[in-house]
C-alpha cells in the first residue's frame, strides 16, 4: 500500500474555551485555515492536541469535527497510540469506523517494551485496521527509541505500516531506515528545525508545528528543495529556525497556543497539568513572530 498524506501535516492543536472544554467550532475553524495555508492534511488529537488529557469520545468528536471542515480537500490522520496494545487496537477500530484517513500510533511510553514487544504491539495495529498507520518514535516523550531493525520488519511485513513521523534528532538513522525500509515507506521530520537536514536523506515531508503559522513557508521550502532550488529551501529555513526553536521554549503545544491566541486565532487555554506561557514568556515569543 503506498500512501502520500502529503509533505506538511499539521500537528493541530486542540481549541479549548475558558473552561477549557473543546471548542469544536474551533477545531472546524482550525481545521479548515490549515488547508488554506500550505497544509496537505492534519493530524488530530496526537501530542500536540493534549490527547493525554482528552476523553475518547473527545477525541472522536474532534475527529469528526475536522472531517466535516475539510471535506474532501485534505486528509484527516487521527494519533490512535497508546501505552496498552488493547486500547491501541480499540481506538485505531474507532478510527476507521467513524472516519479517519490514517492513523498515527506512537512508540508505547511509560512501560518501556522490548524491541520484540514493539513488534507485537505494532502487528496488533496493523492485522486490527486496513487504515494507513504512521509509526511515531519520540524517544523524549516514551522513553524508548525504536530501532531501524523493529521499523524494517514492521514496513516489510505489513503492506499498511507506510510510513514513520521520527522525533529523535538522530540523522544516521534516517540513513539507515532509507537504506533497509521499502522504497514508498515515507519519513516524516518530526521536529520543524530537522525538517531541511532530513529531507536532504531522502525524507517526504513534516508532521509540523510551526505549519499552524507558516504552513506555506513551510511548503515552500520543500518544495524549492525538491525541485533543486536548495539555496532558496535553506533561506527559508534560516528564516523560520528562530521561531521554530522558539515554539518549544516551553512543552509543546503551550507555545503554538499563545502565539495562535496572538493572531487571534484561538484562545491560548491548555489543560492542566500543562500551564500557559507568563507574560514575559509570551513577550518573547511574540518578539520573534514579529521579526520573521
Amino acid at each position: 500500500m503506498r500512501y502520500d498524506a502529503g509533505e506538511v501535516i499539521t500537528a493541530m492543536v486542540t481549541p479549548f474555551n475558558e473552561k477549557r472544554e473543546v471548542d469544536y467550532e474551533k477545531v472546524e475553524t482550525l481545521a479548515y485555515q490549515l488547508i488554506n495555508t500550505g497544509s496537505d492534511a492534519v493530524l488530530v488529537v496526537g501530542t500536540t492536541g493534549e490527547t493525554p488529557t482528552l476523553t475518547f469520545d473527545e477525541e472522536l468528536e474532534i475527529l469528526s469535527s475536522a472531517k466535516r471542515a475539510v471535506s474532501n480537500k485534505a486528509k484527516v490522520i487521527m494519533g490512535t497510540g497508546s501505552n496498552s496494545t488493547e486500547t491501541a487496537v480499540m481506538m485505531s477500530k474507532r478510527a476507521e469506523k467513524e472516519g479517519a484517513d490514517a492513523i498515527l500510533s506512537v512508540v508505547p511510553y511509560y512501560n518501556k517494551p522490548s524491541q520484540a514487544g514493539l513488534i507485537e504491539h505494532f502487528s496488533a495495529v496493523a492485522e486490527a485496521v486496513d487504515l494507513p498507520i504512521i509509526l511515531y518514535n519520540i524517544p523524549s516523550r516514551t522513553g524508548i527509541n525504536m530501532s531501524v531493525d523493529t521499523v524494517k520488519t514492521l514496513a516489510r511485513k505489513y503492506e499498511n505500516i507506510v510510513a514513520l513521523k521520527q522525533s529523535a534528532g538522530d540523522m544516521d538513522t534516517i540513513s539507515e531506515l532509507k537504506m533497509v525500509c521499502p522504497s514508498g515507506f515515507a519519513i516524516y521530520s518530526g521536529d520543524d528545525s530537522l525538517t531541511l537536514p532530513m529531507l536532504s536523506l531522502g525524507a517526504h515531508g513534516v508532521i509540523s508545528v510551526a505549519s499552524h503559522l507558516f504552513g506555506k513557508e513551510i511548503k515552500s521550502m520543500i518544495r524549492n528543495f525538491k525541485t533543486g532550488d536548495v539555496m532558496t529551501a535553506k533561506n527559508m529555513h534560516m528564516k523560520l529556525y528562530p521561531i521554530f526553536k522558539k515554539l518549544f521554549m516551553a512543552p509543546n503545544p503551550v507555545p503554538v497556543k499563545a502565539a495562535l491566541e496572538y493572531k487571534e486565532i484561538i484562545q491560548d487555554y491548555v489543560r492542566r497539568p500543562l500551564v500557559e506561557l507568563t507574560k514575559a514568556e509570551k513577550a518573547e515569543l511574540i518578539f520573534t513572530l514579529d521579526s520573521i
